[in-house]
């Protein structure tokens, strides 16, 4: 099990830098299913041999192309907005990796760095790149950079979301991804009673940070940048918590003086349907049960952090 982090470890950028970084995965921001089975089933060389065949054939976008167009597009709206950057990580090589950049090319994604690692792990570069958030197709990856201290995510097959919005939504579990999993693990070893007890006790004690902690406040501050009401960003908190336990997180938050746009307490209904009706672009959860129920209504990360994940 993973023990709460409180900031993001590689956030050391000198002062008055306050970009936002994300890195993506090749497999999550591109449609790469076909050629990465052929990987798994005939091997590198077989795989190498495709990707050149085929370098000027276009792929088609994946699960977290859309966020990233989100992403980049913020660029556009305000000369004062903290600039948001967007790498490209890649287990690829540079040779394979052409037909990728030729992609990104193509739709005009403004993406100019990258590392293609020819397979070897791509997690190493991301506190070189100094990344808010770490999105990738690739598990192991995704629980190495976790473990650095950095927000990353698992970004699963998924469904597009039904609402279409031109802001940028994103959604949040709480427990174990925005803040620690202190509560959670109460939750599991002594049951649902005894949870309520302890939070309804320590409702003036603000919750340990989780692994998203960095990558909220990094959002917070390009929400900062506009009004609320006008704002190109809105974000979600979706929890399974209810009253009386909504207490300690609402003042955690503002002890931290982050904006949450909206809070959803639903004292353990299914997610999916609620993640569907805010529109969201990507959700993040820890929990697999939860994922699942998500990744049938919009694009999904799952944080393979803290007790829900041993």
């Amino acid at each position: 099990m993973n023990a709460p982090i409180e900031t993001n470890a590689h956030d050391d950028r000198s002062a008055g830098d306050n970009r936002l970084v994300v890195a993506i995965s090749s497999r999550a921001l591109f449609d790469m299913g076909d050629s990465h089975d052929l990987f798994e089933r005939d091997g590198l060389d077989a795989y190498r041999q495709f990707q050149i065949e085929h370098e000027n054939d276009l792929l088609q976008p994946g699960v977290a192309f859309p966020l990233v167009q989100k992403l980049l597009g913020l660029n556009s709206l305000s000369a004062d907005l903290p600039p948001v950057e967007v790498i490209l990580l890649s287990r690829n090589s540079g040779d394979t990796g052409l037909r990728i950049f030729n992609a990104i090319q193509h739709y005009g994604l403004n993406i100019s760095r990258a590392a293609f690692t020819s397979g070897a792990p791509t997690s190493d570069y991301i506190a070189p790149f100094r990344a808010d958030l770490f999105l990738s197709a690739n598990a192991e990856d995704v629980g190495r950079a976790l473990r650095a201290g950095v927000a990353a995510a698992t970004i699963l097959p998924s469904t597009a979301p039904h609402r279409s919005s031109e802001q940028l939504r994103i959604a949040f579990d709480g427990d174990a991804v925005i803040f620690g999993d202190e509560g959670e693990r109460v939750s599991k070893e002594q049951g649902l009673d005894a949870f309520h007890r302890s939070e309804s006790e320590l409702w003036a004690e603000p919750l340990s940070g989780g692994p998203f902690r960095g990558f909220l406040a990094a959002l917070h501050r390009l929400q900062a940048a506009f009004p609320a009401e006008t704002s190109p960003i809105r974000t979600a908190l979706v929890t399974a918590r209810s009253a009386p336990a909504h207490k300690r997180v609402i003042l955690t938050l503002r002890r931290w003086g982050v904006r949450i746009d909206e809070a959803l307490f639903l004292g353990g209904r299914d997610k999916g349907p609620f993640l569907d009706a805010f529109g969201a672009d990507i959700f993040f959860d820890d929990s697999p049960a939860n994922v699942e129920s998500a990744r049938r209504h919009v694009a999904t990360g799952h944080v393979p952090h803290g007790v829900s994940n041993p």
